[in-house]
Protein backbone atom coordinates (compact mmCIF):
# COMPACT_ATOMS: atom_id res chain seq x y z
CA UNK A 1 0.00 0.00 0.00
CA UNK A 2 1.80 3.61 -1.02
CA UNK A 3 0.11 6.70 0.06
CA UNK A 4 1.98 9.99 -0.73
CA UNK A 5 1.01 13.43 0.52
CA UNK A 6 0.27 16.44 -0.85
CA UNK A 7 -0.22 19.80 1.12
CA UNK A 8 -2.07 22.50 0.07
CA UNK A 9 -1.62 26.61 0.29
CA UNK A 10 0.44 29.16 -1.10
CA UNK A 11 2.12 30.31 2.15
CA UNK A 12 3.74 26.76 2.20
CA UNK A 13 5.36 27.93 -0.75
CA UNK A 14 6.33 31.28 0.61
CA UNK A 15 7.93 30.07 3.36
CA UNK A 16 5.30 31.72 5.46
CA UNK A 17 4.45 28.28 7.17
CA UNK A 18 6.76 25.39 7.60
CA UNK A 19 4.85 22.40 6.31
CA UNK A 20 4.84 20.21 9.62
CA UNK A 21 2.38 18.25 8.74
CA UNK A 22 3.62 16.27 5.79
CA UNK A 23 6.92 15.35 8.06
CA UNK A 24 4.13 13.81 11.10
CA UNK A 25 2.44 12.45 7.81
CA UNK A 26 5.76 10.23 6.54
CA UNK A 27 6.46 9.54 10.19
CA UNK A 28 2.76 7.86 10.84
CA UNK A 29 3.10 6.09 7.93
CA UNK A 30 6.03 4.10 7.97
CA UNK A 31 5.08 3.48 11.66
CA UNK A 32 1.74 1.68 10.07
CA UNK A 33 4.14 -0.10 7.55
CA UNK A 34 2.72 2.13 5.01
CA UNK A 35 4.75 2.73 1.85
CA UNK A 36 4.78 6.64 1.05
CA UNK A 37 7.45 8.09 -1.65
CA UNK A 38 6.17 11.53 -2.46
CA UNK A 39 5.38 14.78 -0.66
CA UNK A 40 4.42 17.72 -2.58
CA UNK A 41 3.58 21.56 -2.03
CA UNK A 42 1.27 22.96 -4.25
CA UNK A 43 -0.41 26.65 -3.64
CA UNK A 44 -3.91 27.92 -3.94
CA UNK A 45 -4.80 27.26 -7.48
CA UNK A 46 -7.26 24.98 -8.24
CA UNK A 47 -5.63 24.04 -11.81
CA UNK A 48 -2.41 23.10 -10.13
CA UNK A 49 -3.84 21.00 -7.13
CA UNK A 50 -6.31 19.08 -9.68
CA UNK A 51 -2.80 18.67 -12.11
CA UNK A 52 -0.78 17.76 -8.82
CA UNK A 53 -3.43 15.43 -7.21
CA UNK A 54 -3.75 13.32 -10.96
CA UNK A 55 0.01 13.17 -11.40
CA UNK A 56 -0.13 11.68 -8.19
CA UNK A 57 -2.70 9.13 -8.41
CA UNK A 58 -1.39 7.50 -11.00
CA UNK A 59 1.49 5.97 -8.72
CA UNK A 60 0.43 5.86 -5.32
CA UNK A 61 -2.91 3.72 -4.16
CA UNK A 62 -3.76 7.14 -1.78
CA UNK A 63 -2.89 10.40 -1.53
CA UNK A 64 -3.32 12.64 1.71
CA UNK A 65 -4.21 15.82 1.14
CA UNK A 66 -3.49 18.64 3.84
CA UNK A 67 -4.96 22.08 4.01
CA UNK A 68 -7.31 24.04 1.72
CA UNK A 69 -10.65 23.04 3.49
CA UNK A 70 -11.41 26.39 5.27
CA UNK A 71 -14.70 28.79 4.62
CA UNK A 72 -12.57 31.46 2.30
CA UNK A 73 -12.47 31.68 -1.48
CA UNK A 74 -8.47 30.60 -1.58
CA UNK A 75 -9.63 27.36 0.05
CA UNK A 76 -9.85 25.02 -2.89
CA UNK A 77 -9.15 21.31 -2.15
CA UNK A 78 -12.83 20.36 -2.27
CA UNK A 79 -13.25 21.58 -5.80
CA UNK A 80 -10.05 20.14 -7.11
CA UNK A 81 -11.47 16.29 -5.75
CA UNK A 82 -14.64 16.87 -6.86
CA UNK A 83 -13.25 17.67 -10.36
CA UNK A 84 -11.05 14.75 -10.27
CA UNK A 85 -13.78 12.41 -9.14
CA UNK A 86 -16.30 13.70 -11.63
CA UNK A 87 -18.68 14.78 -9.31
CA UNK A 88 -20.74 18.06 -7.95
CA UNK A 89 -20.03 19.42 -4.45
CA UNK A 90 -23.05 18.85 -2.47
CA UNK A 91 -24.27 20.81 0.77
CA UNK A 92 -24.84 18.68 3.81
CA UNK A 93 -27.00 19.65 5.50
CA UNK A 94 -25.96 17.93 8.94
CA UNK A 95 -21.93 19.17 8.97
CA UNK A 96 -23.72 22.74 7.94
CA UNK A 97 -25.93 22.38 10.87
CA UNK A 98 -22.68 21.38 13.38
CA UNK A 99 -21.13 24.22 12.47
CA UNK A 100 -23.32 26.69 13.36
CA UNK A 101 -24.13 25.38 16.39
CA UNK A 102 -20.52 25.53 17.26
CA UNK A 103 -20.13 29.15 16.27
CA UNK A 104 -23.51 29.93 18.28
CA UNK A 105 -22.26 27.75 21.50
CA UNK A 106 -19.32 30.71 21.76
CA UNK A 107 -22.02 33.62 21.53
CA UNK A 108 -21.01 34.10 17.98
CA UNK A 109 -23.00 34.13 14.60
CA UNK A 110 -21.75 31.99 11.88
CA UNK A 111 -20.91 33.63 8.61
CA UNK A 112 -22.86 32.38 5.77
CA UNK A 113 -19.40 31.63 3.89
CA UNK A 114 -18.68 29.03 6.44
CA UNK A 115 -21.01 26.79 4.46
CA UNK A 116 -18.50 26.11 2.07
CA UNK A 117 -17.08 23.59 4.85
CA UNK A 118 -20.26 21.67 4.58
CA UNK A 119 -19.80 21.32 0.61
CA UNK A 120 -18.83 17.44 0.14
CA UNK A 121 -18.01 16.43 -3.29
CA UNK A 122 -20.59 13.44 -4.33
CA UNK A 123 -19.82 10.26 -2.97
CA UNK A 124 -17.14 10.79 -0.66
CA UNK A 125 -17.96 9.70 2.88
CA UNK A 126 -17.17 12.44 6.20
CA UNK A 127 -14.45 12.63 8.72
CA UNK A 128 -16.63 14.32 11.83
CA UNK A 129 -14.68 17.28 13.30
CA UNK A 130 -13.87 16.97 16.96
CA UNK A 131 -11.96 19.88 17.04
CA UNK A 132 -12.61 22.39 15.03
CA UNK A 133 -15.38 23.37 12.34
CA UNK A 134 -14.03 21.87 8.70
CA UNK A 135 -14.46 17.81 8.48
CA UNK A 136 -12.34 15.82 6.59
CA UNK A 137 -13.50 13.57 3.50
CA UNK A 138 -12.53 10.34 1.95
CA UNK A 139 -13.14 9.75 -1.94
CA UNK A 140 -13.09 7.67 -3.73
CA UNK A 141 -11.43 8.06 -7.09
CA UNK A 142 -11.10 6.14 -10.37
CA UNK A 143 -8.11 6.94 -12.69
CA UNK A 144 -6.64 5.66 -15.54
CA UNK A 145 -3.21 3.63 -15.44
CA UNK A 146 -1.82 2.19 -18.53
CA UNK A 147 -4.85 2.28 -20.39
CA UNK A 148 -6.84 0.37 -17.20
CA UNK A 149 -8.89 1.76 -14.64
CA UNK A 150 -7.88 1.69 -11.04
CA UNK A 151 -9.28 2.49 -8.25
CA UNK A 152 -7.44 5.29 -5.57
CA UNK A 153 -8.57 6.92 -2.86
CA UNK A 154 -7.80 10.47 -1.58
CA UNK A 155 -8.26 11.63 1.69
CA UNK A 156 -9.08 15.30 2.94
CA UNK A 157 -7.71 16.86 6.43
CA UNK A 158 -7.26 20.38 7.88
CA UNK A 159 -4.21 21.89 7.90
CA UNK A 160 -4.34 23.13 11.56
CA UNK A 161 -1.87 20.19 13.01
CA UNK A 162 -3.77 18.66 15.99
CA UNK A 163 -7.19 18.56 13.53
CA UNK A 164 -4.81 16.59 11.24
CA UNK A 165 -3.70 14.56 13.72
CA UNK A 166 -6.76 13.46 15.09
CA UNK A 167 -8.50 13.13 12.00
CA UNK A 168 -5.26 10.45 10.74
CA UNK A 169 -5.16 8.44 13.85
CA UNK A 170 -9.03 8.09 14.22
CA UNK A 171 -10.50 7.54 10.11
CA UNK A 172 -7.30 7.51 8.11
CA UNK A 173 -4.80 4.79 9.43
CA UNK A 174 -7.44 2.67 10.10
CA UNK A 175 -8.69 2.84 6.60
CA UNK A 176 -5.98 2.70 4.65
CA UNK A 177 -5.02 -0.85 6.83
CA UNK A 178 -9.12 -1.86 5.71
CA UNK A 179 -7.81 -1.31 2.22
CA UNK A 180 -4.91 -2.92 2.30
CA UNK A 181 -6.40 -5.90 3.41
CA UNK A 182 -4.49 -6.32 6.72
CA UNK A 183 -5.51 -7.38 10.30
CA UNK A 184 -2.33 -6.60 11.54
CA UNK A 185 -2.23 -4.53 14.51
CA UNK A 186 0.42 -1.72 14.90
CA UNK A 187 1.48 -0.78 18.29
CA UNK A 188 4.40 1.83 18.92
CA UNK A 189 6.21 2.53 22.22
CA UNK A 190 8.29 5.56 22.27
CA UNK A 191 11.37 6.04 24.86
CA UNK A 192 12.53 9.49 25.55
CA UNK A 193 15.84 10.44 25.92
CA UNK A 194 18.07 13.09 26.79
CA UNK A 195 21.62 13.64 27.28
CA UNK A 196 23.22 11.84 24.41
CA UNK A 197 23.32 12.66 20.59
CA UNK A 198 21.31 10.59 18.22
CA UNK A 199 24.84 8.88 16.66
CA UNK A 200 25.71 8.07 20.34
CA UNK A 201 23.00 6.26 20.99
CA UNK A 202 22.92 4.71 17.54
CA UNK A 203 26.52 3.42 18.50
CA UNK A 204 25.18 2.23 21.65
CA UNK A 205 22.35 0.27 20.32
CA UNK A 206 23.64 -1.42 17.33
CA UNK A 207 23.57 -5.26 18.71
CA UNK A 208 19.51 -4.27 19.34
CA UNK A 209 20.02 -2.36 15.46
CA UNK A 210 21.36 -5.33 13.69
CA UNK A 211 19.04 -8.00 15.46
CA UNK A 212 15.91 -6.24 14.63
CA UNK A 213 16.78 -5.36 11.26
CA UNK A 214 17.40 -8.91 10.45
CA UNK A 215 13.64 -10.26 11.72
CA UNK A 216 12.14 -7.19 10.14
CA UNK A 217 9.89 -6.87 13.21
CA UNK A 218 9.54 -4.41 15.31
CA UNK A 219 11.53 -1.78 13.91
CA UNK A 220 13.49 1.00 15.52
CA UNK A 221 13.61 4.55 14.40
CA UNK A 222 15.17 7.39 15.75
CA UNK A 223 13.27 11.16 15.68
CA UNK A 224 15.17 14.14 17.18
CA UNK A 225 12.49 16.21 18.59
CA UNK A 226 14.21 19.46 19.96
CA UNK A 227 13.01 20.44 23.70
CA UNK A 228 10.70 17.18 23.68
CA UNK A 229 13.69 15.03 23.54
CA UNK A 230 15.94 12.21 21.24
CA UNK A 231 13.15 9.82 20.92
CA UNK A 232 13.71 6.15 20.16
CA UNK A 233 10.65 4.42 18.86
CA UNK A 234 9.90 0.95 18.85
CA UNK A 235 7.17 -0.39 16.23
CA UNK A 236 6.08 -3.78 16.19
CA UNK A 237 2.99 -5.84 14.09
CA UNK A 238 1.01 -8.41 15.33
CA UNK A 239 -2.35 -10.04 15.19
CA UNK A 240 -3.35 -8.18 18.36
CA UNK A 241 -2.33 -5.49 20.36
CA UNK A 242 -1.17 -7.82 23.30
CA UNK A 243 0.91 -10.00 20.06
CA UNK A 244 2.63 -6.60 18.99
CA UNK A 245 3.28 -5.48 22.39
CA UNK A 246 4.82 -9.01 22.87
CA UNK A 247 6.66 -8.12 20.27
CA UNK A 248 8.13 -5.25 21.74
CA UNK A 249 8.36 -5.46 25.13
CA UNK A 250 11.64 -7.95 24.76
CA UNK A 251 13.70 -5.01 22.94
CA UNK A 252 12.44 -2.17 24.78
CA UNK A 253 13.80 -3.75 27.94
CA UNK A 254 17.22 -4.34 26.41
CA UNK A 255 17.16 -0.75 25.56
CA UNK A 256 16.17 0.53 28.54
CA UNK A 257 18.72 -1.75 30.08
CA UNK A 258 22.00 -0.23 28.11
CA UNK A 259 20.76 3.11 27.85
CA UNK A 260 19.74 3.55 31.75
CA UNK A 261 19.11 7.34 33.35
CA UNK A 262 19.36 8.74 29.90
CA UNK A 263 15.84 7.34 29.24
CA UNK A 264 13.60 10.42 31.29
CA UNK A 265 10.12 9.03 30.08
CA UNK A 266 7.89 7.46 27.66
CA UNK A 267 5.48 8.10 24.55
CA UNK A 268 3.65 10.99 25.78
CA UNK A 269 5.84 11.95 28.97
CA UNK A 270 7.72 14.94 28.92
CA UNK A 271 10.92 15.75 31.20
CA UNK A 272 8.82 19.13 32.66
CA UNK A 273 5.96 16.60 33.74
CA UNK A 274 8.44 13.53 34.66
CA UNK A 275 10.02 16.13 37.05
CA UNK A 276 6.86 17.20 38.62
CA UNK A 277 5.90 13.64 39.24
CA UNK A 278 9.54 12.98 41.03
CA UNK A 279 8.59 15.76 42.80
CA UNK A 280 5.22 14.91 44.20
CA UNK A 281 6.05 11.73 45.12
CA UNK A 282 8.18 13.36 48.11
CA UNK A 283 5.97 15.64 48.68
CA UNK A 284 7.85 18.84 48.02
CA UNK A 285 7.32 22.07 45.94
CA UNK A 286 9.39 23.57 42.82
CA UNK A 287 10.59 26.96 42.08
CA UNK A 288 12.55 28.76 39.55
CA UNK A 289 15.05 31.57 38.92
CA UNK A 290 14.87 32.52 34.87
CA UNK A 291 17.79 34.27 33.08
CA UNK A 292 18.73 33.60 29.65
CA UNK A 293 15.21 31.71 29.17
CA UNK A 294 13.17 34.39 30.25
CA UNK A 295 10.54 32.38 31.67
CA UNK A 296 10.78 29.37 29.27
CA UNK A 297 10.97 26.72 32.12
CA UNK A 298 8.07 27.82 34.09
CA UNK A 299 6.01 28.01 30.59
CA UNK A 300 6.53 24.10 29.69
CA UNK A 301 6.36 23.44 34.03
CA UNK A 302 2.77 25.02 33.97
CA UNK A 303 1.55 23.28 30.50
CA UNK A 304 1.81 20.27 32.77
CA UNK A 305 -2.14 19.55 33.88
CA UNK A 306 -1.72 19.61 37.63
CA UNK A 307 1.52 21.63 37.70
CA UNK A 308 -0.07 24.11 40.77
CA UNK A 309 0.26 20.95 43.38
CA UNK A 310 4.06 21.37 42.90
CA UNK A 311 5.13 24.01 40.92
CA UNK A 312 5.16 27.55 43.04
CA UNK A 313 6.60 30.19 40.78
CA UNK A 314 9.40 31.24 38.56
CA UNK A 315 11.16 34.49 39.04
CA UNK A 316 12.63 35.82 35.56
CA UNK A 317 15.49 37.70 36.95
CA UNK A 318 16.79 38.59 32.93
CA UNK A 319 18.94 41.90 34.41
CA UNK A 320 22.09 41.74 35.98
CA UNK A 321 20.13 44.77 38.76
CA UNK A 322 16.94 42.03 39.25
CA UNK A 323 19.68 39.42 40.13
CA UNK A 324 20.89 40.96 42.79
CA UNK A 325 17.67 42.61 43.86
CA UNK A 326 15.54 39.84 44.37
CA UNK A 327 17.89 36.88 44.28
CA UNK A 328 20.24 38.31 46.56
CA UNK A 329 23.44 37.36 43.90
CA UNK A 330 26.70 38.59 45.09
CA UNK A 331 28.74 37.05 42.61
CA UNK A 332 30.86 39.16 40.68
CA UNK A 333 30.23 37.67 36.95
CA UNK A 334 26.68 36.53 36.84
CA UNK A 335 27.19 33.68 33.93
CA UNK A 336 29.03 31.34 36.25
CA UNK A 337 27.98 28.41 38.39
CA UNK A 338 28.38 30.35 41.73
CA UNK A 339 25.87 33.13 40.58
CA UNK A 340 23.20 29.88 39.76
CA UNK A 341 23.99 28.69 42.61
CA UNK A 342 23.42 32.33 44.67
CA UNK A 343 19.82 31.93 42.02
CA UNK A 344 18.76 29.11 42.69
CA UNK A 345 18.99 29.70 47.05
CA UNK A 346 17.23 33.21 46.55
CA UNK A 347 14.52 31.43 44.74
CA UNK A 348 14.16 29.08 46.84
CA UNK A 349 13.85 31.51 50.12
CA UNK A 350 11.84 34.06 48.23
CA UNK A 351 9.42 31.41 46.42
CA UNK A 352 9.75 29.36 50.31
CA UNK A 353 9.65 26.64 48.32
CA UNK A 354 11.19 23.08 48.80
CA UNK A 355 13.58 22.49 45.53
CA UNK A 356 15.03 25.28 43.14
CA UNK A 357 16.58 25.36 39.83
CA UNK A 358 18.19 28.59 38.23
CA UNK A 359 19.72 28.78 35.31
CA UNK A 360 22.25 31.63 33.45
CA UNK A 361 23.94 32.32 30.15
CA UNK A 362 24.43 33.18 27.00
CA UNK A 363 22.01 32.40 24.42
CA UNK A 364 24.17 34.95 21.76
CA UNK A 365 24.64 36.07 19.30
CA UNK A 366 26.92 38.16 21.31
CA UNK A 367 29.36 36.88 24.12
CA UNK A 368 28.69 37.78 27.44
CA UNK A 369 31.57 38.30 30.72
CA UNK A 370 33.77 36.58 28.00
CA UNK A 371 31.64 33.26 27.41
CA UNK A 372 30.57 32.56 24.08
CA UNK A 373 26.61 31.94 23.17
CA UNK A 374 25.90 28.47 24.31
CA UNK A 375 27.25 28.69 27.64
CA UNK A 376 24.44 27.90 30.49
CA UNK A 377 25.15 27.92 33.84
CA UNK A 378 22.34 26.29 36.08
CA UNK A 379 22.03 24.96 39.52
CA UNK A 380 19.51 23.03 41.61
CA UNK A 381 19.09 22.46 45.14
CA UNK A 382 16.99 20.41 47.00
CA UNK A 383 16.41 19.05 50.75
CA UNK A 384 19.86 17.84 51.46
CA UNK A 385 21.81 18.14 48.17
CA UNK A 386 22.52 20.91 45.35
CA UNK A 387 24.36 20.49 42.26
CA UNK A 388 25.37 22.99 39.59
CA UNK A 389 26.61 22.28 36.41
CA UNK A 390 28.65 24.36 33.18
CA UNK A 391 27.05 23.54 29.42
CA UNK A 392 27.57 23.93 26.03
CA UNK A 393 24.69 23.99 24.04
CA UNK A 394 23.89 25.02 20.63
CA UNK A 395 25.04 28.64 19.76
CA UNK A 396 22.03 29.21 17.71
CA UNK A 397 19.52 31.83 20.32
CA UNK A 398 16.27 29.78 20.17
CA UNK A 399 17.76 26.33 20.12
CA UNK A 400 20.02 27.41 22.77
CA UNK A 401 17.08 28.79 25.16
CA UNK A 402 14.96 25.79 24.75
CA UNK A 403 17.92 23.07 24.94
CA UNK A 404 18.24 25.33 28.23
CA UNK A 405 14.88 24.11 29.63
CA UNK A 406 15.16 20.58 28.97
CA UNK A 407 18.52 20.78 30.20
CA UNK A 408 18.59 22.25 33.01
CA UNK A 409 15.09 19.86 34.02
CA UNK A 410 17.56 16.79 33.22
CA UNK A 411 20.13 17.91 35.66
CA UNK A 412 17.22 17.88 38.42
CA UNK A 413 15.74 14.71 37.50
CA UNK A 414 19.23 12.71 37.62
CA UNK A 415 20.21 14.24 40.64
CA UNK A 416 16.93 13.37 42.24
CA UNK A 417 17.59 9.49 40.99
CA UNK A 418 21.11 9.69 42.20
CA UNK A 419 20.29 10.63 45.20
CA UNK A 420 17.76 8.51 45.78
CA UNK A 421 15.54 10.40 47.94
Amino acid sequence: MRCDVLAVGTELLLGQIVDTNSAWLGEQLAAHGIDSLAQTKVGDNVGRIISHLRSMLEHADAVIMCGGLGPTHDDLTREAIAAVMGVELELDEGIGAVIREMFESRGRSMPENNLRQAMVPAGATIIPQTRGTAPGLICPVTVSVDGRQVERVVYAVPGVPHEMRDMFERAIAPDLHARAGEQAVIVSRVLRTWGESESGLDERLRPVIEELDARGNPTLAFLASGWEGLKVRLTARGVDAAAARAELAPFEERIRAELGATVFGFDEDTMESVVLGMLAQRGWTLGCAESVTGGLIGARLTGVPGASKVFAGSIVSYATEVKRSVLGVGYDLVVTEEAAVEMAEGARSVLGVDVAIAVTGVAGPDTQEGRPAGTLCVAAIWPGGSLSRTLRLPGQREPMRQMSVISSLDLLRRALLAAEV
